[in-house]
């Protein structure tokens, strides 16, 4: 894969970079390289601006953000450590930028991002812990800014993926958090917010593909199959683009003949 052929030399590459250029215009190229299609690329910026300067906002949450975007293409249990590594280190670039800017919603954010893709990899308790503070910067970051898209993609998969937990797991979130934590997610909820976010950006592949997965889930069938059919015809705009319009034909060819709950 190519994301983990370049990671190795992330560090080294960002020395020399970083004597040539200040950190103002590394972000600049990282921005400029395509940042979703190949956050490897711009990763290997944003830490050379890091490296000129680590208080630098804009070069934290945007690393958070990129190295997330190389550790969600590691897929499968034997590259599970080396994935949940990055995850850690966005999360060390992600928390640093709220420190430098609690006003800013990019930097609730990121640590939304980052913590929501890590907590996936792990098992309930683990999810359960992370909860709370996704859901609580996710809406933040909202609240700053209500146009800001995948802050609003988190907040539904955070609602969907609560409604989904186990009974026991939902046990043990009311012992953590009390019940009214639980109490806060709805599938309607999930519906909406990612509703939103298709509006804000109706050519981001992932958004429609979370949301048809939220309609699988409450039996609107009819809805999830015209987000798949939707799916297949956007632009590839990610490096997991292509990936995610292949889950969307198997799903489709799923649920192409079931009728909706009524």
């Amino acid at each position: 894969m190519r994301a983990l052929r370049c990671l190795p030399i992330l560090a080294l590459a960002a020395a020399p970079l970083a004597a040539q250029m200040t950190a103002a215009e590394h972000v600049a190229r990282g921005d400029s390289a395509q940042p979703y299609l190949h956050p490897d690329v711009a990763l290997r910026h944003y830490q050379a601006a890091l490296a000129l300067d680590s208080l630098s906002f804009e070069a934290n949450w945007k690393a958070a953000r990129a190295i997330s975007d190389v550790a969600k293409q590691l897929l499968g249990d034997s590259l599970k450590d080396r994935r949940d590594s990055l995850y850690s280190v966005g999360r060390t670039y992600a928390e640093r930028a709220l420190r430098t800017d609690s006003t800013r919603a990019e930097g609730h954010y990121a640590v939304a991002l980052v913590l929501g893709r890590l907590s996936r990899t792990r098992g309930g308790k683990e999810r359960v812990r992370f909860a709370k503070i996704i859901f609580d910067e996710a809406t933040r970051a909202v609240q700053i800014d209500s146009t800001l898209d995948p802050a609003y993609h988190i907040l539904g998969a955070w609602h969907a993926e609560v409604k989904r937990l186990s009974g026991f797991t939902r046990f043990f979130a009311k012992m953590l958090f009390g019940a009214g934590f639980m109490s806060r997610a709805t599938w309607d909820d999930a519906v909406k917010n990612l509703e939103r976010a298709v509006s804000l950006n109706p050519q981001h592949v992932y958004h429609r593909l979370e949301l048809a997965e939220v309609f699988e889930d409450i039996g609107q069938y009819s809805k999830a199959r015209e987000q798949y059919e939707k799916i297949a015809v956007l632009p590839v705009a990610d490096a997991m683009d292509p990936t995610y319009q292949r889950e969307a034909v198997e799903h489709l060819a799923d649920i192409r003949n079931k009728k909706d709950k009524t």
